[in-house]
């Protein structure tokens, strides 16, 4: 797996830090090639001398968020280890996972609400952001679908507002890990 710096020129990096800004700032339906260009100071051709097209700076979104999220994760899974008075690991997961969606939902529901694009994502970068949960799971893949399921089921709705203000979103969050873990 290589990162963004070994993947791309500095040119197709900054262009992709714009992309984010535009995203985490105003979400996806912002992100045009046109906009982009806009916010760097270049005409939009400029844009296609380092991504063929839209999709293609969307993929390196996708690819940040998968990166992020699973040094999250990873970060959290280590303090686990280290504290073994804390929250249970998958909690701690649990926890990690929320708070960088809920830190970036723009990024998030970009990377989650389509069709993932496995083949143009740097080989392993899918494995290692979901390695963590799977260990949590004790390697039981079916189990650490259906945990995703849940954690992914419950941030999208917080993301999009569907749960009632009086909602206790923590304790919806400890029931359904402890139903699936029980």
């Amino acid at each position: 797996m290589t990162d963004a710096t070994e993947r791309l020129t500095a040119r197709a990096r900054e262009i992709v830090a714009a992309a984010r800004d535009l995203l985490e700032e105003s979400g996806p339906a912002v992100l045009t090639m046109r906009t982009l260009a806009d916010r760097l100071g270049i005409k939009a051709p400029s844009l296609y001398k380092h991504f063929p097209d839209k999709h293609a700076v969307e993929v390196e979104l996708i690819a940040q968020m998968l990166e992020e999220s699973a040094e999250a994760l990873e970060t959290a899974e280590t303090a686990e280890s280290r504290t073994p008075d804390s929250l249970d690991s998958l909690e701690t997961l649990a926890e990690a996972y929320r708070t960088y969606a809920l830190a970036h939902p723009h990024l998030y529901c970009l990377a989650t609400e389509r069709p993932l694009p496995r083949a143009a994502l740097p080989p392993g970068l899918e494995d290692r952001a979901a390695r963590p949960l799977l260990r949590a799971c004790g390697g039981d893949l079916d189990l650490a679908r259906a945990t995703w399921a849940f954690a992914h089921g419950m941030v999208i709705l917080e993301i999009h507002g569907r749960f009632p203000e009086d909602a206790d979103l923590d304790a919806a969050w400890k029931r359904g890990l402890r139903t699936l873990h029980p």
